[in-house]
Formats: structure tokens, C-alpha cells, sequence
């Protein structure tokens, strides 16, 4: 499946800061997905690899939250096969007039009945740890959507007012949802035009960085789930100065040592005007996971070699190495 936009729907997106479309995904991604999300939440990581953020857990948190996890396509091959798409990321780098795009992060969202509120935002908000600081978003709409239950909003025309250089407010269960949005649009002198985002599932749309959006309690009797992709430009880089603001802390991790450079293991290129494009996801994986058996072997090869150490010092009784068991 290929997605194309045309020069409405970008003319479009720059005067409103976001775009519904139909058509992201077929029936047959739909239904693996689902199957797919169930396991990620249970905490079955396919390729063996923890994804970056995982923000709810099957028997561990409360059931009324909206589940969410970030990075899933380094555990998951369906996720990465849909987010790693040349077609989503040339969409993305046409919307935001880049050279090319690589992934920022995905998010693989889950909003069961009665699920509570996520907070109105502005994505560009987090992403100070890195230069030029801009995000595209396209979000994958999983099930069929409407304001019931709980779908994504957007302020129509926001990414024209001033950006928050820090975010504010609570993201998972604010007490008033739209608080801190209703502040800055009254901060703007606007009155806030909401659109809830309502396409059958497969549909779902673009945003702008700098567009405020939430979503509201899923009073509905379905579930809502959502598959998203978060873009920066294909040259973007690590700006050390604010590695520790936003969710800098989380992604500050892969920056080297004697560069800004991102590493294309972890931020891949969708999509380059050159035509480059970072490897198939599938090779990808293979190399995380490579990276991911050796790191546990030598974490193994450490816990031997300090187990030896410590018995010599008589800290520890001998006991065969074959026991220790790599973590």
C-alpha cells in the first residue's frame, strides 16, 4: 500500500497544522497490529529488544489509562514494517518542506473503554535535544474514530501561535484536559477551534509540530487504538546543550561521543530527496539485535569475571561459572 499527497492536501495542512486522510493502512496490517499490540502490552518483545518508552504494562498499571509505548519497532516487525515506510516518510518531508526524514520515535497507543483524557500539547515542546528542532506526526487511526470515543483533537490553525520552549502539564490524566491550551489560547487572544479527528479505521492524519492536540475520555463502548509516527528531518542533530530537557534523557542514549550526528541504527532515514534510505527494517532489527546479544553476553562475561574476583577476595563461596546466567 503507497500514499501519495496531493498539492490541496499540503495546502491544507499549512493553513490548518494538520490533515485527515483515508487509506494509511489495509485491513490485513489492521488486524496483525491488533494482535501485535496485545503481545507489546504483555510485554512480548518479538526481536528481544525492550522498547525506549514502555508507559503501561498488562497487571502492572491502572487499567483506566490509555496504554502507551514508544519505539515499538525495535521489538516488533509489523510496527516497523508500518512505520518505516518510504511513503510515509516522503509525505512527511513534503509537509514539512525537509530534505528528508528520519523517525524521531513511534507511538503505539491503546484507549479501552472508559479510558481517561491525555492531556492537550505541543509535540515540539519535548524535542529541545535536538537541531532543527522540528517534528511531523502521522497518526494511524487502528479502529474507527469519533469524538465518543476519545479521538484526537487538533486546535485548527495553531501551529501559527507561540511555542512553548517546555511542556506543560500532566500528559497521561490531567484533571481538565484542555487547561493548559485554553491558557496559551487565551495568552494568543483566540477563541480555539477543536476538530476531533473521525475516519474509519485504516484512516488517520498529519500535524504540524507546533499544533496544540489531546484527546478526551473514551466514553464509548470500543477500543481506540492508534499507531503513530513521529518524523524530524533527515539532517537533523543532537544538541548537547539540552540533552537533558524533554525527552531528552531517554533519547540522549544513542548520541556518540565525539559527534552530534544521530545514528541511523536508531533514527533511521524513511525518505531522502538523494534517494538514500536507511536499510529494510528487517536488516535493521537483525543488527539491534545482534548489538542487543553481544551487550548481554559481555554483561554475562562481567558477572563472571566480578563473581572470580570476589571469590579470590573470599567475599563469595566458589561455585561454577556454568551457573551464572546471562541478564
Amino acid at each position: 500500500m503507497s500514499f501519495l499527497l496531493t498539492k490541496e492536501q499540503i495546502d491544507q495542512f499549512n493553513d490548518d497544522g494538520f490533515l485527515v486522510v483515508d487509506n494509511l493502512v489495509d485491513e490485513k496490517t489492521i488486524a496483525q497490529l491488533h494482535t501485535r499490540f496485545d503481545r507489546l502490552f504483555q510485554g512480548e518483545f518479538e526481536t528481544g529488544i525492550r522498547p525506549d518508552e514502555v508507559n503501561w504494562q498488562e497487571h502492572d498499571s491502572d487499567p483506566e489509562l490509555t496504554r502507551q509505548i514508544c519505539n515499538a519497532w525495535k521489538s516488533d516487525r509489523c510496527v516497523a514494517a508500518t512505520v518505516l515506510r518510504e511513503d510515509l516518510g516522503q509525505a512527511l518531508a513534503q509537509l514539512g518542506e525537509w530534505p528528508g526524514t528520519r523517525i524521531v520515535q513511534d507511538n503505539v497507543l491503546s484507549k479501552p473503554p472508559a479510558a481517561r483524557a491525555l492531556g492537550y500539547h505541543q509535540d515540539n515542546a519535548y524535542l529541545a535535544w535536538y537541531t532543527p528542532r522540528e517534528m511531523l506526526t502521522c497518526w494511524i487511526a487502528l479502529d474507527e474514530t469519533s469524538e465518543d470515543s476519545g479521538t484526537l483533537e487538533f486546535v485548527r490553525g495553531s501551529h501559527r501561535w507561540h511555542g512553548q520552549q517546555t511542556p506543560e502539564g500532566a500528559f497521561h490524566d490531567p484533571p481538565d484536559y484542555k487547561q493548559v491550551m485554553t491558557a496559551a489560547a487565551q495568552r494568543e487572544d483566540r477563541t480555539p477551534e477543536v476538530i476531533y479527528v473521525e475516519v474509519p479505521r485504516g484512516g488517520g492524519s498529519f500535524h504540524h509540530g507546533w499544533t496544540w492536540h489531546g484527546s478526551g475520555v473514551n466514553r464509548s463502548q470500543n477500543w481506540r487504538r492508534a499507531l503513530v509516527l513521529h518524523g524530524m528531518r533527515s539532517d537533523a542533530q543532537f544538541a548537547p546543550e539540552h540533552l537533558s530537557h524533554g525527552n531528552g534523557p531517554v533519547y540522549s542514549r544513542y548520541k556518540h561521543l565525539d559527534d552530534c550526528e544521530l545514528d541511523e541504527n536508531y533514527f533511521p532515514i524513511l525518505w531522502r530527496e538523494d534517494g538514500h534510505r536507511t536499510p529494510g527494517s528487517a536488516q535493521l532489527q537483525l543488527r539491534l539485535w545482534t548489538s542487543y546479544m553481544t551487550a548481554r553476553f559481555l554483561l554475562a562475561e562481567q558477572i563472571v569475571y566480578g563473581i572470580t574476583e570476589l571469590t579470590h577476595c573470599g567475599v563469595l563461596s566458589a561455585r561454577p561459572s556454568s551457573t551464572v546466567t546471562p541478564v
